[in-house]
């Protein structure tokens, strides 16, 4: 049977705070002391023909200046802010990449719906980590590592599909872009709910995957009835 909540206004769509510019070496630096991220240079864009590329050289990259630069990616990442004031010295404009699966795991949704979701968990104070949000529309919740394996098994106990309504687990193995990197012409990644003191101790997925999962349920269903 599937989770029936009460209906989320549009008009209670969470707002971005406003962002500050801020250098990708400081970034990375505050993330390594501040929170105890590890933290991994990715690549950049560089400037060509009156327009900016990948520095990986691929002209069809997908994220460009957002990406690893190498498939052992994970084992260059640091938690020393020395290390990373090295790394960003000599590439400043290098991505900020978040390994996930060590001091978090991130659960990953359309904009859209990570809106209502954020609408609905302010509105019942449920306890909120860092959110992301990247210039393809997407967001990113950061909770406490394993929720990545978790995650498929509690949307199906609520009725969905993790697939269908597009919501994505990321742990061990995989990455979330930090604010403030660019990719490609897109815009920069911004957080939605920054890193504060008060959401340095990250919630357990269980307390967010029922609203997560039915803003992801209702935008998959509007969706299909836009197609119809």
């Amino acid at each position: 049977m599937l989770c029936v909540e009460e209906p989320i206004g549009v008009k209670e769509a969470a707002q971005v705070p406003q962002q500050r510019a801020e250098p990708l070496l400081d970034a990375a630096v505050r993330y390594t002391e501040e929170r105890h991220w590890d933290v991994c240079p990715g690549t950049w864009l560089e400037p060509a023909d009156g327009t900016e590329w990948c520095s990986c050289g691929e002209a069809r990259c997908t994220a460009p200046g957002a990406h690893p630069t190498r498939a052992d990616w994970a084992g260059q990442a640091t938690g020393s802010g020395a290390a990373a004031h090295r790394m960003w010295s000599q590439h400043p404009r290098a991505a900020i990449l978040l390994p996930t699966g060590r001091a978090f795991d991130a659960i990953d949704v359309p904009e859209s719906a990570g809106f209502l979701a954020l609408a609905r968990m302010e509105r019942l104070s449920l306890p909120l980590g860092p959110v992301t949000r990247t210039p393809d529309r997407r967001m990113q919740f950061l909770v406490l590592p394993g929720a990545a394996a978790k995650a498929d098994g509690l949307v199906r106990r609520l009725g969905w599909s993790a697939a269908a309504i597009d919501l994505r687990g990321r742990g061990e193995g995989h990455y979330v872009t930090a604010p403030p990197t660019r990719v490609g012409g897109s815009g920069a990644v911004q957080w939605a709910r920054r890193p504060t003191t008060a959401n340095r101790w990250l919630p357990e997925v269980e307390e967010l995957i029922s609203p997560l999962a039915y803003a992801c349920g209702r935008e998959a269903a509007d969706a299909r009835t836009r197609l119809s």
